[in-house]
């Protein structure tokens, strides 16, 4: 039987062009979140069924890689449901196995604790361009900081990141799910209704105010509720500042720090922030993990038409282990769509070291070998990366190959000496 040669389906082999990119996107990033105080951990990609099923995932539950019992304990004839053959999962996220990790260790670590996690994640999706079912994420998240200085300082260290990689004039797209619930209640909308609503106002950038009323009607909303949510968004468009507008408007069905801490968060990361990027609060935005429980935020290139990152504040998600809940906060960088990005631009790493491929002629005398070993230590003692590989008979073709793969220069020795280029 032949075997497959091609990747399982949604899969890919990623080839050393790209590597070189994914490499020094890996070193930007655990630099940067080093010099705001983040520590790196790692965790198991498989996770027990009952965690990644607990309804903290929202979508991504039904998409999840399941993993049969095994030996004895796999009983197919005695099997009456899923959970008879079903005990793990490879997780679909990083953030369900940080919460477990620190429910685990929370005595051993500082606090807060500010933690980096990068690691591949697996998802039963469709596969389309620049989507596959296992893929890079990139997590910081501060867990024990209940103000919004974990807010202020997620945002700083991933737009310093962003900034360093080579983006720019990118937004951070910013709102609250408390604020979400507010307006919600405030139109008369009824609290178990309120994630239809917002699976609707999700739709916003796509359909405009106009088709998020016809969706609301379709679903047979109150006419008055309807007609005041959108009321709401009418006012904004007109106010010259969105936030005192909603802290006027919905006062009395809102918490009172909202809107300062909103405005605190937006104000700071303007005033201290170094990559160029813009702050911009945006009402629409709802993010679908059902975890979040106040900020919300994600990134923005409104040049290229796409998000590539987000996150938000879950501070009920720890008790869900410990019965303890413990204020929680992070931010995921979209890593495949920011690699996509920069792979379709053709970016170049800077301060590439030199490449240089050293071609050996077959039968080389010790004498030869050991000048070009000797040669080829020097130059790597000077930074440069050396290959040394036997000469092909095609030395044109062979010379093209290794020029694709980014060699700049080419030193020849042969069994007797001749002029070396």
């Amino acid at each position: 039987m032949t075997l497959k040669k091609t990747p399982a389906n949604g899969m890919k082999d990623v080839m050393p062009s790209e590597m070189e990119i994914r490499d020094y996107l890996v070193s930007v990033i655990k630099k940067t979140y080093a010099e705001f105080g983040f520590q790196s951990i790692e965790t198991p990609c498989v996770e027990n069924i009952e965690n990644l099923m607990s309804k903290q995932g929202g979508e991504n539950e039904k998409l999840i890689f399941k993993i049969l019992k095994r030996g004895e304990k796999l009983n197919l004839e005695e099997a009456k449901s899923e959970n008879d053959l079903v005990d793990l999962g490879l997780r679909y996220d990083l953030t369900v196995p940080l919460v477990r990790f620190f429910s685990n260790h929370e005595n051993e670590l500082p606090t807060p604790f500010k933690t980096l996690q990068m690691g591949n994640v697996w998802r039963a999706d469709r596969p389309q361009k620049g989507r596959y079912r296992q893929f890079m994420q990139c997590d910081i998240d501060i867990i024990g900081e209940p103000s919004n200085l974990a807010e202020i300082e997620l945002i700083l260290a991933t737009t310093t990141t962003l900034g360093r990689i080579g983006f720019e004039n990118f937004q951070i797209r910013i709102n609250e799910r408390r604020l979400l619930k507010a307006m919600a209640r405030y139109s008369g909308f009824a609290e178990e209704s309120f994630d239809e609503v917002f699976v609707i106002l999700d739709k916003m950038d796509k359909i405009g105010l106009d088709g998020v009323r016809k969706e609301l009607m379709k679903e047979d909303f109150a006419v008055e509720a309807i007609d005041r949510y959108i009321s709401l968004f009418e006012g904004l468009k007109d106010a010259s500042d969105p936030l005192a507008y909603l802290e006027e408007t919905l006062r009395g069905s809102i918490e009172e720090d909202v809107i300062p801490n909103l405005r605190e968060t937006i104000d700071m990361v303007e005033q201290t922030k170094t990559a160029k990027f813009d702050m911009v609060f945006d009402p629409t935005i709802v993010r679908g993990m059902s975890y979040y429980t106040g900020t919300i935020f994600e990134i923005s290139m409104p040049q290229l038409g796409i998000s590539c990152g987000g996150g938000g504040r879950y501070d009920n998600m720890v008790g869900r282990f410990t019965g303890r809940d413990v204020p929680a906060c992070g931010f995921s960088i979209g890593f495949e769509r920011i690699l996509l990005i920069l792979m379709e631009q053709h970016f170049q790493i800077p301060g590439r070291s030199e490449m240089v491929a050293y071609l050996l002629e077959k039968d080389l005398p010790a004498q030869r070998l050991s000048m070009a070993l000797s040669d080829a230590r020097k130059e790597r003692e000077d930074g440069k990366h050396v290959l040394i590989v036997r000469m092909n008979k095609n030395k044109k073709f062979q010379k093209q190959q290794l020029s694709e793969h980014g060699y700049t220069r080419f030193v020849e020795f042969y069994a007797h000496p001749i002029t070396e280029d």
